[in-house]
């Protein structure tokens, strides 16, 4: 080996070197075209992903010689996704459509059926058709919260209206949902109890309070006359909770898991009015703004239920 080396004459040096270098150079050269076809191909993805987010994706026709067999994957993935989402938004244009014709075509008939029967309550009438003057609108005033509640239900769950939450005090709430229930609790001997809160939380005004007013109807409702509903609100953390609380039946354990289940009426709430579906629209409305409801109660100890907000915007 060493004979070798030093037998090399300057000539043959000369080559070696000006091989390696020629060999350096080429493989420089292989990274740094490498290194451009990677990054021009990492650009090319990232574009194709900012037009999918901007929903301005189109499938091109690309070939093996421009593009990576990656990119053509991520391209038919993406048109793959664009196309169904095309197809959840024409959905969710017939559901719309939809709800609005079973919301219009129903509020008329149903609006002329409580017309008469409160023009009938004001004629003469036997006494042995008053009451089923009452129970008829009595049917017909669940039927129009049915219908208007199952509305608004379908709406949140299709994804066709949306809760715009914002951080606010939650005092005017308290203070609207006061003002529309106490009538309501007086006309049946129930004490109303609605304490003022400096607590603030970020939710959506408006379908927050039909989901505590859902909330205050019911604890209304399975109260007899001379109990105590009470409304209140405390601010943690991270998180605020309302309470509603009542002096109603309680409800059993067994029958707890299933109360905000569309329709499910417990055996307390056979007594009573209610179609069974204000507490699973309550849930939904909670649940589209970060929050959640939960339920504490016994049989003969009334109930608790507890609706908690975010204090801030969920990302």
């Amino acid at each position: 080996m060493n004979d070798w080396f030093f037998g090399v004459t300057p000539g043959q040096l000369a080559l070696l070197l000006g091989l390696l270098t020629l060999t350096v150079a080429a493989a420089g050269i292989c990274v740094a075209v490498y290194g451009w076809h990677t990054r021009r191909t990492m650009r090319r993805l990232e574009q194709m992903l900012e037009q999918a987010i901007a929903g301005s994706f189109e499938q091109g026709d690309y070939s093996e010689a421009r593009l990576s067999r990656l990119e053509e994957k991520l391209s038919r993935f993406l048109h793959s996704s664009q196309l169904s989402r095309k197809a959840i938004e024409e959905d969710r244009g017939r559901i719309k459509s939809l709800i609005g014709d079973i919301s219009h075509q129903t509020k008329t008939p149903l609006a002329n059926i409580l017309l008469y029967g409160q023009l009938l309550d004001e004629q003469p009438l036997p006494a042995a058709a008053r009451p089923m003057l009452a129970q008829v609108n009595t049917e017909a005033e669940k039927l129009r919260f049915l219908i208007e509640a199952l509305v608004k239900l379908s709406r949140l769950e299709s994804g066709v209206v949306q809760p715009v939450t914002e951080v606010q005090a939650l005092e005017p709430l308290l203070r609207a949902l006061e003002h529309s229930f106490r009538p309501v609790a007086e006309q049946k001997s129930v004490s109303l109890r609605v304490l003022s809160t400096g607590a603030r939380a970020c939710f959506d005004c408006k379908w927050t309070q039909e989901a505590v007013g859902n909330l205050v109807d019911n604890a209304i409702k399975y109260t007899p006359a001379g109990g105590h509903v009470s409304v209140a609100c405390e601010q943690y953390a991270m998180l605020c909770r309302i309470t509603v609380q009542d002096d109603g039946p309680g409800i059993p354990e067994a029958e707890q898991a299933a109360v905000f289940r569309r329709f499910y009426r417990g055996s307390a709430a056979s007594k009573s009015l209610g179609v069974g579906v204000g507490l699973a629209l309550a849930r939904q409305i909670t649940t589209l703004q970060g929050g959640y409801i939960k339920l504490a109660s016994e049989p003969g100890k009334g109930s608790e239920f507890s609706l908690y907000l975010p204090l801030e915007a969920q990302m």
